[in-house]
């Protein structure tokens, strides 16, 4: 009988099902707790929110992150997730979710602090403030598809919109709604957007901006993974391929195996850029989400 506990399904769900599931949790803790307790809405997120003072982020350094998952409504939650929702299926049929979520993770910190830069530098934005809120993030992987894979398309009710068409709109928003009296909100959705194009561009020479995060990530992860016990050897030997010993001609299969694979993404990569996503074929499609998935 299949398991269809709400724990099972979070566990096998993907990156982006679990962030919106977060976020959707934290939202509900931070509205309902204050409620019940009788006390004030911000009473708890204040230690989250990022703030504009210096002084006070350097007592809560953990809100450079922690803020993205804060919302000041349910409007500007769901609208938030949706994007997330619709763009994370784009990026995650390339890469893989430790990507992913390094790409939304640093989409954050960037926007975080260039929000709390141009409060602390420029004249004009000198003040106390508070951000909150995963636009930053969300704007990192809607730019960085867009940048990526400019030519896939998105079906809009009978049309076709190319990503880099949405990526543009998204920028050209924030920049013309800069004196609508959110320009700390906006300011961290541009600084989320260049995050997002800069680390596509360098993807794309060949240049992972983001490998020292995933292995800080891999660290951190490590910390809470119990290794397992050392076993007593074995009298039977067992092969693997990256075994030291194993044979010449396996090490040279493997390699071939590898290349072969390696050369095939990047065939359909090249057909993205050119054609869309919805150019490939379901075989192409398939092998692009499992060669993510490795």
């Amino acid at each position: 009988m299949a398991n269809t506990s709400l724990a099972y399904k979070y566990s096998t769900a993907n990156i982006a099902i679990k962030l919106i599931v977060i976020n959707v949790a934290v939202y509900l803790l931070f509205n309902i707790v204050p409620w019940i307790s009788g006390l004030g809405s911000d009473f708890f997120s204040r230690y989250f929110v990022l703030p504009s003072d210096f002084v006070r982020f350097l007592q809560q350094p953990w809100s450079i992150l922690t803020y993205a998952f804060l919302h000041a409504g349910f409007g500007h939650l769901f609208w938030n997730m949706v994007w997330l929702y619709v763009f994370s299926r784009f990026v995650l049929n390339i890469f893989s979710e430790k990507k992913f979520i390094a790409i939304y993770l640093l989409g954050a910190i960037a926007g975080g602090t260039l929000f709390a830069l141009l409060y602390n530098v420029l004249p004009a934005f000198r003040g106390t403030g508070v951000l909150l809120g995963a636009s930053a993030a969300v704007n990192a992987i809607v730019v960085f598809i867009g940048t990526y894979t400019p030519n896939a398309e998105i079906r809009i009710f009978t049309f076709n919109i190319k990503l880099w068409w949405i990526a543009v709109f998204v920028v050209l928003r924030d920049l013309l709604m800069l004196d609508s009296g959110n320009a700390g909100g906006l300011i961290s959705h541009l600084g989320g957007a260049a995050f997002g194009f800069i680390y596509a561009k360098q993807l794309l020479k060949g240049n992972d901006i983001g490998l020292w995060f995933e292995k800080i990530m891999d660290s951190v992860t490590s910390w809470f993974t119990k290794t397992p016990k050392k076993e007593k050897k074995s009298p039977l030997r067992t092969v693997h391929r990256t075994a030291k010993n194993a044979g010449s001609k396996t090490r040279s299969t493997a390699t071939g195996s590898k290349s072969e694979q390696q050369q095939r993404i990047d065939a359909i990569l090249d057909k993205i850029s050119k054609s869309g996503y919805d150019s490939l074929s379901k075989a192409e499609k398939d092998f692009l989400f499992k060669a993510g998935k490795e």
